[in-house]
């Protein structure tokens, strides 16, 4: 029996672990669940499966939260600090790190410095401190198994296999819904279209950062620190289908990929039930319902925020972290309808250029470097508006 810490239990990614919970309870047990300001869905996550604890980061929420669970016998905390804290129980074996963007950074460094295996969902945290994180973890010699789709694929082609022998990975990208299109056509879509994913059932802002490709960038990045690549192993294509959710080449030429359905609920059942292959009633791929596959090299150009994000990369440093924070208040503001979708990589551009580079920073660094790139980015949209009206 595993006992989880679901930390972002109201999003896309915890109300999927949540249903593999629920469909195995003889193997996982939820101990702690949290959510930031989504109140009434997790006080009926609470209702159901009974956790130790939760937590609303919210602060405003927590007398309704606490109120609500009073006749049961479940701990309710609030705030940040509370998941630091929670996670670094001994009654917590794993904990899914499913919060969004910068803010799961320091619950995922807590779990790993108690020891704790890690479900990491959240790319952002690798992203903004890959070094730091990576570094960590192999001190406590903790592990750390991804939940995102393409890294799932390569840890699991990797299984069995030696590091020295990758020559290169390949993550694959859908394209999002305005696969092929151009600039003339990006300058007037909305937010409403592009959350219309072909493939994909996700939350708001990884669908955007997917119309945009900034999701793939995030991954390779991701991808870097994960499994200890240099820049030069990492490549992207695109794959309309999402089949095939990534790839391995190895150094004698051999190429292995895993495949399946696009349903988030595999790799999160896979990156919970680690080592074991739990088995499960999900709908299976047919190669009778695909007869084609499609493979097509990004486009750079029309879709910059892929540029952008592997230039990060090899700058390194800071540069990943000012990215992601300038990246989170875009799509914020782009859902909005605050900003233009060509508008965000120019927003992003201009914070990467400004913010002071540091090539080792430390987690006081990256706090500080996220905090600066918000305020410029919000500047930066302001005088875009001003200059619209």
């Amino acid at each position: 029996m595993k006992r989880l810490a679901i930390l972002g239990s109201t999003g896309s990614i915890g109300t999927q672990a949540l249903d593999v919970v629920a469909a195995h309870p003889d193997l996982f047990e939820v101990e702690v669940l949290s959510a930031h300001s989504n109140d009434k869905l997790l006080i009926e996550q609470a209702k159901k499966f009974s956790p130790n604890a939760v937590i609303v980061t919210d602060e405003k929420k927590y007398e309704k939260v606490k109120a609500a669970l009073s006749s049961l016998p479940i701990k309710v905390f609030s705030g940040p600090h509370a998941l630091m804290e929670v996670v670094q129980w001994e009654s917590v074996d794993v904990v899914l790190a499913a919060i969004v963007g910068f803010a799961g950074l320091h619950s995922v460094l807590a779990a790993i410095d108690a020891g704790k295996t890690v479900a990491l969902a959240n790319k952002e945290t690798l992203v903004v401190a890959g070094e730091l994180v990576m570094s960590l973890a192999q001190l406590r010699k903790v592990s750390i198994i991804p939940v995102d789709s393409e890294h799932s694929a390569i840890f699991q082609c990797l299984t069995g296999e030696h590091k020295t022998a990758i020559e290169k990975i390949i993550l694959t990208a859908s394209g999002g819904p305005f696969l092929g299109k151009k600039p003339n056509f990006l300058v007037n879509v909305k937010a409403s279209h592009a959350l219309q994913h072909p493939n994909w059932t996700m939350g708001a802002k990884i669908t955007i950062d997917s119309a945009t490709l900034m999701n793939k960038g995030l991954e390779m990045i991701e991808a870097k620190w994960l499994f200890g690549l240099n820049n030069d192993q990492i490549e992207v294509v695109v794959h309309r289908e999402s089949i095939l959710h990534s790839f391995v080449q190895f150094c004698d030429g051999s190429i292995k990929a895993q495949m399946g359905l696009p349903d988030m609920k595999l790799p999160i059942q896979y990156a919970l039930g680690y080592p074991q292959r739990i088995q499960n009633d999900f709908p299976r791929f047919s190669f009778k319902n695909y007869s084609k596959f499609h493979f097509d090299a990004p486009d750079y150009k029309t879709f910059r925020n892929l540029a952008i994000a592997k230039e990060a990369m090899e700058k390194g440093g800071n540069v990943p972290c000012v990215m992601n924070a300038a990246n989170e208040l875009v799509v914020d503001s782009f859902l909005k309808n605050k900003v233009g979708f060509l508008e965000m990589s120019d927003v992003i551009e201009k914070v990467m250029e400004k913010i002071t580079f540091i090539e080792h920073p430390s987690l006081e660094d990256y706090e500080k470097s996220d905090r600066e790139a918000r305020i410029l980015a919000a500047e930066l949209i302001k005088k875009s508006q001003l200059s619209v009206y």
